[in-house]
């Protein structure tokens, strides 16, 4: 009766969006979400040649015919005079193009060659870009949803059996004291056995800030050089205003080529085209915007690891660090003395993962499972304690596995 009026008043109107569980921060979340969604829109731009132009447009006399000479300097590569970057002979209009104009042998010239693997080099980071987030999703296993499973509406728990309202399953006061049971002896098992949970945790997030900085160094690498200081470049805004701008020698829009072959009595035969880079004005605009992101998301990745080895040495001297972590993850008011019966009874890796629980869980549920996990681990401070689950045939059981070291597979109840 109570079940049909409750699913009656709620059932057509009360819905709850569930979230995913919450198992990294948010600078891990920039990396494969961001970043990874930023390199694939990339790629797409890229790709977009219609709405863009050609890849490579050449221009040459008539002893080779246009598209011949055209795939032999997209294959080949193209390149720019050095010494014809000069603004004063542009504004003066003795130059048709910047870094275009007449060459001789002792000239320096700047080749271009990555304008054919923009698409692929791109596609290939944002692959990479996701993988560690895939590491630690293998990793982590589901743990924490196993874990927090079911108590979604636990603050609802006001009834003696578990019951169905429209979407939802409201459980019980004694389904809930059996799910906090539960997650308490996963976290004492985890006391005493592994903390790789947390321990993939941290190498993945250091390894967001090598991985960022590798990238960094790929994409210099890819642009010859050019892409450490491009930054600086277009914050130069005095040199915009001129014809070759501050990009124009990393992606510039005009370029030269030159084919050979040979003639009619075997004598080889020079013939120099001048070819439009179209899609130039895409890459600009993708590695300027690459450039800005990648310094913010290097900058937070640097913050997050600092943030993290703080919290390693702040954890164990500062009873204060820990109220207001826990109370910002669950808007929860903690006792100080258990507190410090989790402090003393923990380390940082059994920490951490108990933080993430926080997240996860309702302040209620959690604030009842902190107390208890304090309670049992002041006991154990107590000398002559004896835990119940430590003696022998009482160890728990995890779900149809026995290797206890597999730290991603949640605890059952008992029957």
């Amino acid at each position: 009766m109570f079940a049909a009026t409750l699913t009656n008043l709620l059932g057509p109107r009360f819905r709850i969006v569930l979230r995913k569980p919450i198992i990294e921060n948010i600078a891990f979340k920039l990396h494969y979400k961001a970043t990874c969604t930023l390199f694939l829109t990339a790629v797409i731009l890229v790709c977009m040649r219609d709405y863009f132009g050609e890849t490579i447009k050449c221009m040459a006399d008539n002893g080779v015919p246009t598209p011949i000479i055209e795939k032999y300097c997209f294959f080949m590569a193209t390149f720019t005079i050095v010494r014809h970057y000069n603004e004063s002979l542009l504004q003066g209009g003795f130059l048709p193009h910047p870094g275009v104009g007449p060459m001789m042998e002792s000239d320096e010239t700047l080749h271009h060659t990555y304008y054919q693997w923009v698409p692929f080099v791109l596609f290939v980071q944002s692959i990479a870009f996701y993988m560690p987030h895939y590491i630690w999703k293998q990793k982590e296993g589901g743990r924490i949803k196993a874990l927090v499973d079911g108590l979604q509406y636990a603050s609802l728990a006001l009834i003696k059996e578990d019951m169905k309202v429209g979407n939802m399953d409201l459980p019980s006061e004694e389904t809930l004291s059996k799910r906090i049971n539960i997650i308490l002896r996963d976290i004492r098992l985890r006391l005493r056995i592994t903390r790789t949970w947390s321990v993939w945790l941290v190498a993945m997030e250091v390894t967001n800030l090598v991985h960022v900085m590798f990238e960094i160094w790929i994409i210099n690498e890819f642009l010859n050089g050019n892409f450490i200081s491009l930054g600086p470049k277009i914050l130069n805004m005095s040199e915009w205003g001129n014809i070759a701008d501050p990009l124009e020698t990393v992606f510039p829009k005009v370029t030269k080529c030159i084919f050979h072959k040979y003639g009619p009595s075997g004598s080889i035969q020079q013939h120099d085209a001048l070819c439009v880079m179209a899609l130039n004005i895409i890459h600009e605009k993708i590695y300027a915007v690459l450039w800005f992101w990648l310094l913010f998301l290097f900058i937070v990745s640097v913050i997050a690891v600092i943030w993290r080895i703080m919290s390693f040495f702040l954890y164990r001297r500062s009873p204060r660090f820990n109220m207001i972590m826990f109370q910002r993850a669950t808007d929860a008011k903690f006792d100080p003395m258990n507190v410090i019966h989790i402090i003393n009874g923990c380390q940082f890796a059994d920490w951490l993962f108990l933080y993430y629980l926080a997240k996860n869980m309702q302040g209620a549920v959690f604030k009842e499972l902190f107390n208890r996990l304090a309670n049992e681990l002041a006991k154990k401070e107590v000398a002559g304690y004896e835990d119940p689950i430590e003696k022998k045939g009482a160890a728990p059981e995890l779900s149809n596995i026995v290797n206890y070291d597999d730290e991603t597979l949640p605890l059952q109840a008992k029957s």
